[in-house]
Order: structure tokens, then sequence, then C-alpha cells
């Protein structure tokens, strides 16, 4: 018989924490304080794409998310047969363009050693690179071609895996408001503010920038901060733009419905989700450099959202030491897109007392 799983915060994280937890027999429960979906997905532009976020360092953090980039074919097909529910997931490969001479070596160490983990990586440039994707500058001198990065269209997933934890059985408590941890040393027992209670053998705690809320409930320290992010998306004839493009300024990704994706401007604004004029213009100030055509186009939709940072830009993964019914999983920043099926295989197997698929001392709750 499996455990009962309380799971606090129904983003990304939790919904996908559930959903693992619930196939492998448990029986899980989520609680949220607004409505499923997140904060961070709201800021995603939902790009499976470690080797050109992480350039610099083959440690743990970057393994875990090749790691999850790897499970996302079968972890996606697996989310569309339970919930009937499709959404884009698009193996389009990805260009990290650079402008400079000078930033060909870096390339070409970056080629090194992730060719050590398969990335299969190839520079291009010339007409090579204006056959890959006619509409980049002629400034572009080079990029780095990753035909295993991918992207999916993130709302549409949040929503399809929500629609298959409910089909697998999973109870979504949603628009609690507040929800109060009562008790988790000896029991786990969580109160709403409307009086409900729920008590189970696990608690994992997902609640993304809100966490930090839970530090002195668990007399540890928790620094997950808000870091606004802001988006902004194109109208754009499908197949104009065919890989995800990356540089050092930012990102555009092409969406199957037509648009074109681009981001992201981050600051710092408590948890304010307003879009802003200045943040907007610093996307728009660098794309048109990337690709020119943007130069007479106007964004027709921007939109902002919370992505939980820690201090060192890595999750929080792992039990409590002393606490092992209770495991944090939060604090994920702009990768909870990215690492939700691994995150997902890491919680079930912690509560099912699996060997670590990947090391997790990076990542420990108590680091800090």
């Amino acid at each position: 018989m499996g455990e009962r799983i309380v799971i606090l915060g129904g983003g990304i994280i939790g919904l996908a924490s559930a959903f693992e937890c619930q196939r492998r027999g448990h029986q899980v429960t989520i609680l949220e304080k607004t409505k499923c979906g997140g904060q961070a997905t709201g800021a995603a532009a939902g790009m499976l794409a470690p080797y050109s976020e992480i350039g610099e360092d083959p440690d743990d953090f970057f393994r875990l998310c090749l790691e999850s980039l790897r499970l996302y074919p079968k972890w996606q097909q697996d989310i569309k047969d339970i919930s009937k529910q499709p959404f884009e997931y698009t193996n389009s490969g990805s260009l990290h363009c650079v402008y400079h001479e000078a930033d060909l070596l870096a390339l070409e160490t970056r080629q090194r050693w992730q060719g050590e983990f398969g990335a299969n990586a190839e520079i291009i440039a010339g007409d090579q690179l204006r056959r890959f994707e006619n509409e980049l500058s002629e400034d572009i001198i080079a990029a780095m071609y990753y035909p295993e990065e991918s992207h999916l269209y993130a709302p549409d997933y949040a929503k399809a895996l929500e629609v298959a934890c409910r089909q697998l059985g999973v109870k979504i408590c949603e628009e609690l408001e507040d929800v109060q941890v009562n008790s988790w040393k000896d029991e786990i027992e969580l109160e709403a503010k409307n009086g409900q209670t729920w008590s189970g053998d696990r608690l994992v705690i997902c609640s993304g920038a809100w966490s930090k809320e839970l530090e002195d409930t668990f007399d540890v320290s928790i620094p997950v901060y808000p870091i606004r992010g802001q988006i902004c998306a194109y109208d754009m004839p499908v197949g104009k733009v065919k890989h995800i493009i990356y540089t050092s300024q930012g990102y555009l990704v092409p969406k199957a419905n037509g648009t074109l994706v681009n981001g992201a401007s981050e600051d710092i604004a408590g948890f304010q989700t307003t879009v802003t004029e200045k943040g907007i213009q610093r996307l728009t100030n660098w794309n048109k450099n990337v690709l020119p055509y943007l130069q007479n186009e106007k964004p027709f939709h921007t939109w902002a959202g919370l992505r939980p940072a820690t201090q060192d830009g890595f999750p929080l993964l792992g039990k409590l030491t002393g606490a092992p019914q209770v495991i944090f999983a939060t604090g994920h920043y702009r990768n909870g897109i990215l690492l939700s099926p691994v995150t997902g295989h890491v919680v079930a197997d912690l509560i099912d007392n699996k060997q670590e698929r990947t090391p997790l001392g990076l990542f420990h709750p108590e680091r800090f």
C-alpha cells in the first residue's frame, strides 16, 4: 500500500511530483493557495535547453538538467496519453549565436566538454548558418547548433499535467488562500484558512516563491525570493523561424500557434506581476539585432510571472535532516519547466527509498 503524500503547492513542480508519486501507487493530495499552474509557469517560454543555458560548468546541476531533458520524450507522451490533452512539444534544436571572433573560442570550449555528455553539438557559420535560419542578422558570425534541445508550450503543458494528475486520482484542493503546517515532526497535519485539515505520511514542499514563509515553521533558512520575469510575443508566420535562438542577451522561441516568444527581462519587484514599459524595452532593444525583421514589428502580447530564485541559483531538493518525512522540491528559478520530469522522479525516488539518480548534495534544503 502506498503512502499518503501531501504536496504544498500546485505549480509545475508540485504537479509533476504528484503525477509521478500517484502513478507509483501513493495517495497524493495537492494543497494550492490559488489555482494550479504556478506563477513561474507564467514566466516560462518553455525552453528545454540545458546546453545553451549552462555553458561553463559540468556540475551536478547540469547533470540534473540534462537528465530531465532526456526524460522529456517519454514523460510528455505519458502525460498526453493519460490526460488526452494535446500540447506542443517540439524538438526544434537550438542555435546559440555569437557576434565576435573572440566568442568562437568559448564556443569551441563549450563544444568539447559538452560533447563528453553526448551533446552532438556543431559550430556552424556563413552560408550554412543562413540555411538554418535565413532571418538571422548578418552581424551574427556563428552559432552552436544543439539538435537535442527542445521546447514546449508551457500553459498547455501545465493544464495537461493537472488533468493527468486528476485522472490518476490525485486530490487537488485549490483557492485555499492560506495553508499552515500545524505539525510535521511526529505526524503531518496542515490546516487551511477555512479550518479544513489534511494529514499524511509525507509532506512535500513545492511552494515556489512563497517558500520563505516556512522558515519559522521548519527552523531552517529558506532563501527563496521572487524574481519577476517579463516576456513578450510577436505574431509570426509558422516556419519563418525554425529553431530556439539563444544569445547572451536573451532568447527567441518560435511556437506552433504562429507566435514568437521573446524573453526574458528580469527584475526584483517583490510579488508584483505587473508588466513595465522598461522591462519590455529591455527585450525590444536587442531582439532586432538578432532578427532584423523585428525592427518594424510590435509585440501583440506582454506578460510577467514570478521565478523562485535561491541565493546560489540551485533548487532546494531533498529530505530534511532528522525528518525524512519532509521533502523540499522548490526554488527552481528559471528551470522549473525543464526540471519538472526529473524533480518528479527524484521526489518519488526519495519516498520509495531508491538510490539517487543524481547526487543531491548540491541541492540540500539545509545548505544555507
